[in-house]
């Protein structure tokens, strides 16, 4: 269903690194990051990334709902403050300890001179009032994008990309970004990883199974898995059967 020619109006006019949950009292929340390589990587950040990670992207934009198919107007939402160069890649998880959600991110930041990225943090409880950013984790050796958080029978496990000098390598080693999981109904765990390293039809979702958390031994499942080409850094939610009709009739 197509708005405003397929145009967008708020911010760089084009979003990234999308991100949905489902909140405690059954409403989906988006977030993504305002950033639109098509539209501003040559025109405002002169082809260079170094611009657009100290002086690019510092909004998020988010969308809410309370059927998957009929949306908020887009809203731009700014965590840090001036001292942030970029703010990329959000990701969501719900707090129970603190009837919270903790929304996280990778930045830059003026303290270390814009250099290496770090992951930071905000709490809201509603998506419209957030506390100040805090960090969350640093690399030493690297900069560190794209965390997503998930919680196993009472334990936290945090996937980050390094963006270099990994101390191991636990999957395998290429130019992967973006992990995303969800549970299996068997209890396993999937985990989606962007791969990029190819042009075209190569590129996208990677499939990973994993037992548990815990265990953190992810096989790589081709045969488990297919996705259509161009769908990539997003997020896996499970919706129930009802849900994804009402999706299919409207939008069909």
């Amino acid at each position: 269903m197509e708005c405003n020619s397929g145009k967008g109006w708020v911010g760089e006019q084009g979003v990234r690194d999308h991100t949905i949950i489902r909140t405690k009292n059954g409403k989906f929340v988006i977030l993504a990051t305002d950033l639109s390589l098509a539209n501003s990587f040559e025109a405002k950040y002169h082809g260079s990334w170094g611009e657009i990670t100290t002086s690019g992207s510092p909004y998020l934009v988010c969308w809410e709902s309370e059927d998957l198919v009929h949306w908020s107007e887009e809203r731009l939402i700014r965590l840090g403050d001036a001292d942030f160069g970029c703010v990329w890649a959000p990701d969501i998880i719900y707090d129970a300890a603190h009837d919270d959600y903790v929304v996280h991110w990778s930045s830059s930041h003026r303290s270390n001179q814009y250099g290496d990225k770090a992951i930071y943090y905000s709490r809201t409880r509603d998506f419209v009032t957030f506390t100040a950013p805090e960090l969350l984790c640093r690399k030493a050796d690297s900069g560190i994008i794209d965390s997503a958080i998930y919680e196993e029978d009472g334990r936290y496990y945090r996937f980050t990309k390094s963006e270099a000098n990994p101390a191991a390598i636990v999957l395998e080693q290429g130019v992967y970004e973006a992990p995303t999981a969800f549970r299996l109904q068997d209890g396993r765990w999937f985990l989606m990883l962007d791969f990029y390293e190819v042009e075209g039809a190569g590129q996208g979702y990677v499939p990973f199974v994993a037992d548990s958390l815990a265990s953190g031994r992810f096989i790589r499942s081709d045969a488990s898995f297919s996705f259509p080409y161009g769908f990539k850094h997003g997020t896996i939610m499970a919706i129930t059967a009802e849900e994804y009709e009402r999706i299919r009739s409207f939008y069909s």
